[in-house]
């Protein structure tokens, strides 16, 4: 499975409330875990976003309907990245021409 890292920003009505952060956070995990992602790791950050997440899917495309998806109930707007780990990025490096 490949890993991502989500950042996060609520939006007004995220913020508006924000009492109900955790519950939504377990309905993200309980909609990641339907649609093919497992979320491994939510943090509350201080700073320019407001949570973080690491996650991992079996591919782009899951990931990217499962950001949407969670962009569309209007509570945080994400920015997902693709995550390599270190073996990962040897398999790259020795495919440089």
């Amino acid at each position: 499975m490949a890993t991502y890292i989500m950042l996060n920003q609520m939006t007004r009505q995220g913020v508006s409330n924000i009492k109900d952060s955790p519950k939504r956070a377990q309905a993200a995990i309980a909609l990641g875990k339907k649609m093919g992602v497992k979320l491994t790791d939510i943090y509350w950050t201080l700073g320019g976003y407001d949570t973080v997440c690491v996650a991992e899917a079996p591919n782009d495309e899951t990931m990217a309907a499962y950001a949407v998806s969670l962009g569309m109930r209007g509570f945080v707007k994400t920015q997902t990245m693709r995550a390599f780990r270190a073996n990962e990025v040897r398999g790259i490096l020795r495919k440089l021409a």
